[in-house]
């Protein structure tokens, strides 16, 4: 049995609901053990398989008043892209997180998993003039995989979303500008190697600043960087290990995300 496997499906529930929300409760624990929470704000979301949901997006947001620490399987709370909440759960969830997931969830076939964090790291580099420099090993591997969108205040606004999708384009590593980082992407193992490497790269960034000036790496070898790594690929596990390993050792401080 696996990190990730539980051997009690809940009554009435399909399995692979079951498995969803054992792995984005894992994450919201491996998020707790990194650091990247900002008290009860901020969301991981994940999409329900079609086999949980048929032709309808429904997806699994954090209960908003939990601390990431709090979350788990159960108390996630299942809802559609309007907001309502299937499942019965009496948590209320965040208008901003709702908004911001539910657009790139509803506009972007291959976004099965959305994470937004406010690093300090992350939110730094969004409000840079110039964002992401294109200096370190963790920023040559997101060349021309880094979409930007400008401020427009808290994002519990709707009509923000068509001019958000605009920005991202099919772009998976998005700084909202003067906000914090983004990540989509079509598993959650995936997200998460996508979302680390962009934070990596945002703290390199912010410890070379305060060096002086930075070496440039130039955008032929920053091509290749990204072609040559591997860790986004799903031939090649698409960040599947890095994922269980920290599975494990969230496992081995604190497994009560499983009930």
């Amino acid at each position: 049995m696996n990190a990730l496997q539980h051997p009690i499906t809940p009554t009435g529930m399909h399995a692979d609901e079951w498995a969803a929300r054992l792995q984005l409760a894992a994450c919201y624990r491996i998020f707790a053990m990194l650091g990247w929470t900002e008290m009860i704000y901020n969301h991981i979301t994940l999409r329900l398989p079609e086999s949980v949901s048929g032709q309808e997006k429904q997806f699994l947001i954090n209960p908003f008043g939990l601390h990431y620490s709090e979350v788990t399987a159960s108390n996630l709370v299942k809802i559609d892209l309007q907001g309502r909440v299937l499942d019965g759960s009496t948590y209320p969830i965040n208008p901003a997180g709702y908004t911001v997931h539910s657009a790139i969830h509803a506009g972007i076939a291959d976004a099965h998993c959305v994470m937004h964090t406010h690093t300090t790291a992350g939110v730094a580099v969004a409000c840079q003039q110039g964002g992401l420099a294109q200096n370190n090993f963790y920023s040559a591997q997101l060349h021309d995989m880094v979409a930007y969108h400008d401020f427009e205040g808290i994002t519990i606004h709707a009509e923000e979303a068509p001019r958000l999708l605009k920005s991202i384009g099919s772009r998976p590593a998005v700084i909202l500008r003067n906000h914090g980082l983004l990540a989509w992407g079509a598993t959650l193992p995936q997200t998460f190697a996508i979302l680390w490497t962009l934070q990596r790269a945002c703290e390199i960034q912010l410890a070379t600043l305060s060096m002086g000036p930075a070496i440039p790496v130039p955008e032929a070898i920053a091509a290749r960087c990204t072609r040559d790594a591997l860790q986004f690929n799903p031939n090649h596990g698409a960040g599947q290990d890095v994922f269980d390993a920290l599975v494990r050792q969230v496992d081995r401080l604190d497994a009560s995300y499983k009930n």
